[in-house]
Parts: structure tokens; C-alpha cells; sequence
């Protein structure tokens, strides 16, 4: 492993490089900042090393772009694209990303954003369901998010007007735009041609074993399986040894396999009976700060206390032990492969799709404590109640909602597990036990109206 030859002074720049790396698999000269590129190259021989032998992932280096290949073992529906405003993309930006990287491919060093859209239309009345009307605002506007995101990465650069300007009027606005071909070359390449593929399980997983020689023996078997938990230990917030097979549930135990990964990256690995959780102090590698700010971070830090103190409650009944459903991803691939136009693919060229939605062989499923919905909407009313007048304006109003998207988080963050009737919650939501809460009054440096001191705001210290 090339970081053990890193001088001490410098392995901090080292870990930043693959923090980096690993958080954005895409880095350009302006994405996510002009200081990425430059560090990752100081380090691309030994980082392209590293990546290889530590997860099979391939790191490929140039002047104006680093682009991490890795190795996809499982399906994360948590992780969508998103626009400018934190709006999840539905399947129409998806749409308009795809067919506006295709048209930015096939142009030349410039292109305007009303050539663009033009483009994107032309293609999209060859894909079923998908329509590009630019009289539509809900079309310009899904659009130019699409773009927006494109250009955020460096795909493409503003050089005149405003694609705002376009999508509020595209008969007076206009956007000129640079592109930048190393960057949309990079965006999408993938493992196999898409036109021959039947599934998008044949996407997953397998591609990064070892295959050097034709001869794969137990060593190469011990090393992939290596591979895999290190994926986890930098993909997943928590890894559970339940959750793995005993192959990996072995890697997992061996103080080496986290070892690795925190040299590497300069996370902190805090490891339970149940399993093992990389903590990142520097808070640049996980796409999710958690406790964090916002109203949402805030209350489900609130319910994580509530809940840990429930469950570890001696004086209260025994909570019903149930198993975690099944983690298969077959629903989402389902979706998935229902919208693959079949009517494109090469069936000759095409391979029959391997089955990973089987769950792992393990030897008793675990159970955790349930708390039913009831329990929660309880809570969530007291919490309310306690803390409400500090919460956003448009969550007050809706405490129900507010506690979905706790639990939703929750459940992001391997921290519980939402199941039908309730949530089961899961062993590491216990280090947020006994969470306590600090609310600092502002008052106003200079006091007006001295007989009304009731009106100071309390927040969140």
C-alpha cells in the first residue's frame, strides 16, 4: 500500500486527495473547487495504486479532468442527482441530462442553449414518454436543470447571457455556453455498451475482481472479498457484520480491513459488536452531515435521543424483537429495467443478467427493538410541543410530515430501519443517547420596547 510510504507531514494531503476522490468520483478544474485538481495530481501515481488494491477502482488522471471508475455492489436509491436547490431529479432531468450529453458530444466548442434544447428535442421524440416542448415552462425549467448540473461540473461554461433569462422567456433570453469535451467524455463512460444490456444488474457487481490470470483461486477470492467490505466501509454509513455473508463477516472482524481504509482516507473507524462505522471528523467525505443543521437534522437527532432511551429503557416492557426485512434490491431494478427501451437493445451482443438480489447466507438473522408508528407520532407531538416554535415555519405546520422525513433519515443513515407498522431501530442509533438540548434566547442588543421581552426568539444552540 503506497500510503505507508508517505512521509507523515504530507499523508494529510494524501487523505484529503482521496477523501476527494472518493466523495465526487468526478473532479474537474472548477468542480467541486479549483484546489481538487491540483492535489489530486500531486498524488495520482500513488492514489491510482491504492484505489486499485484497496476497492478495485480504476483512477484516471489528465490535465483537465480525474475521473474514479469504481465497483457497484449494490443499488442506492438514496443518492440521486440533485439541482441547484436540492431538488431530487425525476426521470424527466434524468432524461434531459442523458440526451444533452449525447447532443454536447456530437457539437463543436460552443453551443447555444436554444441549440441545445433543440437538439435534446430531436432525440426525445425518439424515446417513449419523453417530451421536450419549450413552450412548457415545467419543460424549460427541468431542463435547464439538467443543464445547470452539466455545468456545474465544468461540462459546459457560461461565456454570454442567461439560462435563467432563457427559461423565462426563451423568445427574449439566451445563454452562450463553452464546452469543455475532456469533462463530457469523462461524465459517462460506462463499464459496458448500454445496448447490450437487458437489465442493469449486469452493472453490478463482479467487475472488480481480480482477473490477472486465468486461474481464480482462493487467494484472489479472499482478496475481492476484501475489496467488497473496504466498499462498504467507505459507501454505506454503518456496516453490519448481520448484513454480510461469512466470508465477509470474517474481513470485516480482521483489524487490518478498517485499518486500510483509514489510512488511506484519514477516517476514524468506531467499531461495535454489531459492526463497524468509518467516522469522518472532517466532514468532506460523507454526502450527508450528520448531526447537521436544518430543521429535519435537528428533529431527527431529537427522535434518535428519544428512541435510544426507549429501547435501553430497564423500567419499560419488552419491546418486540423482529428481523430486518431482506435488503434486496429487487423493486428498484424492476423499475429500472421497466424503463429500458428494448426496442434498442443488440440481442445478439446481449449476456443474460446475473441474480444478486438473493440475500446474503447467514447463519440466524439478527433482530432489533420495534416501535410502532403510534410511538412515534406521540413523540414527534411532544417534541413539538417542546421545541416547535424553533422549527422552520413550513414544518410547524406539518408535525407528521416532519417525523416522516426523520425516520426517512434515520433510515439513510443505517441509524433505523423503516418497516411496515413501525421502525426497527438498529445498534448504532445508541451513541445518540442521552442528547441534550441547549436553546439560546436572542434578544435584541438594544431593547425598545422594554415591556415586551416575551417577543425574543428562541433557537437551536
Amino acid at each position: 500500500m503506497r500510503a505507508r510510504e508517505i512521509p507523515p507531514l504530507a499523508l494529510d494531503s494524501y487523505q484529503r486527495a482521496a477523501r476527494i476522490i472518493l466523495s465526487n468520483h468526478l473532479v474537474t478544474q472548477t468542480y467541486p473547487d479549483r484546489i481538487a485538481l491540483p492535489l489530486l495530481r500531486r498524488w495520482a501515481t500513488e492514489l491510482r495504486d491504492d484505489l486499485l488494491e484497496l476497492f478495485g477502482y480504476r483512477l484516471e488522471v489528465t490535465e483537465t479532468t480525474a475521473r474514479l471508475f469504481t465497483v457497484a455492489d449494490r443499488l442506492d436509491a438514496g443518492t440521486p442527482a440533485k439541482t441547484a436547490t436540492d431538488r431530487t431529479f425525476d426521470r424527466y432531468r434524468y432524461a434531459y441530462l442523458a440526451l444533452a450529453l449525447a447532443a454536447l458530444g456530437r457539437a463543436g466548442n460552443q453551443i447555444t442553449l436554444s441549440e441545445l434544447a433543440d437538439h435534446v428535442a430531436a432525440s426525445a421524440t425518439q424515446v417513449e414518454g419523453i417530451e421536450l416542448a419549450t413552450e412548457r415552462a415545467a419543460d424549460r425549467d427541468a431542463f435547464v436543470d439538467a443543464v445547470s448540473w452539466l455545468a456545474n461540473r465544468g461540462a459546459i461554461a457560461l461565456a454570454d447571457g442567461d439560462a435563467g433569462g432563457w427559461a423565462a422567456n426563451p423568445d427574449a433570453g439566451e445563454a452562450l455556453y463553452d464546452i469543455d469535451r475532456s469533462v463530457v467524455i469523462a461524465l459517462f463512460r460506462p463499464s459496458r455498451a448500454l445496448q447490450h444490456l437487458r437489465s442493469i444488474r449486469e452493472l453490478l457487481s463482479g467487475s472488480g475482481a481480480d482477473t490477472d490470470s486465468a486461474a481464480f483461486d482462493r487467494t484472489a477470492d479472499n482478496k475481492e472479498v476484501a475489496r467488497r467490505v473496504r466498499r462498504a466501509l467507505v459507501e454505506c454509513p454503518v456496516v453490519y457484520a448481520a448484513d454480510l455473508d461469512e466470508d465477509e463477516q470474517l474481513q470485516l472482524a480482521l483489524p487490518r480491513t478498517s485499518a486500510d481504509v483509514e489510512l488511506l482516507t484519514g477516517l476514524v473507524a468506531e467499531r461495535r459488536r454489531e459492526g463497524i462505522a468509518m467516522i469522518d471528523s472532517s466532514g468532506r467525505l460523507s454526502d450527508i452531515r450528520f448531526p447537521g443543521t436544518g430543521t429535519v437534522a435537528q428533529v431527527a437527532l431529537l427522535l434518535a435521543g428519544e428512541l435510544a432511551d426507549h429501547v435501553l429503557d430497564p423500567d419499560a416492557p419488552e419491546s418486540v424483537q423482529l428481523s430486518v426485512p431482506a435488503q434486496q434490491t429487487t423493486a428498484l431494478i424492476e423499475q429500472l429495467d421497466g424503463a429500458v427501451p428494448l426496442s434498442g437493445i443488440f440481442d445478439s451482443l446481449a449476456t443474460d443478467a446475473p441474480d444478486i438480489s438473493a440475500p446474503p447466507a447467514t447463519a440466524e438473522p439478527a433482530v432489533y427493538p420495534f416501535v410502532e408508528d403510534s410511538w412515534i407520532r406521540l413523540t414527534m407531538t411532544s417534541l413539538v410541543d417542546r421545541f416547535g416554535k424553533t422549527f422552520a415555519a413550513g414544518w410547524q405546520a406539518d408535525p407528521e410530515g416532519l417525523g416522516r422525513a426523520a425516520v426517512a433519515l434515520l433510515d439513510r443513515l443505517s441509524l433505523a430501519s423503516a418497516v411496515p407498522g413501525g421502525i426497527l431501530v438498529l445498534p448504532a442509533l445508541a451513541r445518540y443517547r442521552g442528547v441534550v438540548v441547549n436553546i439560546r434566547d436572542r434578544n435584541p442588543e438594544i431593547d425598545l420596547f422594554p415591556h415586551s421581552s416575551n417577543d425574543s426568539k428562541d433557537t437551536f444552540a
